[in-house]
């Protein structure tokens, strides 16, 4: 499971030429990995394929219309979480707390909820642990995963694959109460506007979407996994010498 969520993590981030050449090890990290099953192991070689065989420039630029213009797709957990509310600063203070108890630093213009970097973290837990970590956030990557399955995306199958890794799985009502949310087409303008401007989620009383604390404590520092290509040597996690 350790090498899947690497592999995995990596596949989030931005296409690059090292990001191709690595699909190779990627795939065999993610063949070795019984837990994923074997039709989403078949759909995630079909993203390997395009990302290792594809124009990288028209690769990155649908990375940037999924998960750069939509909020309804962003990486950064805590979008769905918090939005822009007062709470996120604190989210990230403990969220960055946390990873610094395993040795993982950030730069100062990082922020630690960026979803390869959490998956970063999880991979540096005992198995058992990052499963039951991952659960936590598992009703929004379930909805992340039906929003591609709509858009007919390969990246599908990553957000599938993350549900399946997850000790706890989502329940159906925190799916249904994300996806009531705007999901407009990343060409529209005028809609992404209107949803980059929506008061931040809330769920029932006390509304804490993130059950037992994590994810009240999971944005974008770009740090590729350990043994994987580097996304974007500048902006690097720095590591405890």
């Amino acid at each position: 499971m350790i090498r899947s969520l690497k592999a995995l993590s990596a596949l989030l981030t931005y296409p690059t030429e090292e990001l191709q050449q690595a699909c190779g090890e990627i795939s065999e990290a993610i063949e070795q990995d019984m837990a994923i099953p074997f039709s989403l192991r078949n759909q995630l070689h079909k993203l390997l394929t395009e990302l290792a065989t594809g124009d990288l420039y028209d690769l990155q630029e649908r990375y940037v219309l999924l998960f750069d213009r939509t909020r309804s797709l962003s990486l950064h957990l805590f979008e769905h979480v918090h939005g822009e509310s007062r709470d996120r600063g604190q989210a990230m203070i403990d969220l960055k707390a946390q990873y610094e108890q395993h040795n993982l630093f950030l730069s100062a213009a990082e922020l630690p909820d960026f979803l390869p970097l959490f998956l970063e973290y999880l991979s540096t837990l005992p198995a058992t642990e990052a499963s039951e970590t991952l659960g936590q956030p598992a009703h929004i990557l379930a909805a992340m995963a039906e929003r591609l399955r709509k858009r007919r995306s390969a990246y599908e199958a990553v957000f599938r694959a993350l549900v399946a890794l997850a000790s706890a799985k989502p329940k159906e009502e925190e799916i249904s109460a994300l996806l009531k949310l705007p999901d407009p087409d990343a060409t529209d303008l005028g809609a992404l506007d209107a949803a980059w401007e929506d008061e931040p989620v809330n769920f029932g009383s006390g509304a804490d979407i993130c059950k037992d604390g994590l994810i009240a404590r999971v944005r974008g520092g770009l740090r590729p996994a350990p043994d994987m290509p580097p996304a974007n040597p500048t902006r690097a996690v720095t590591p405890r010498q």
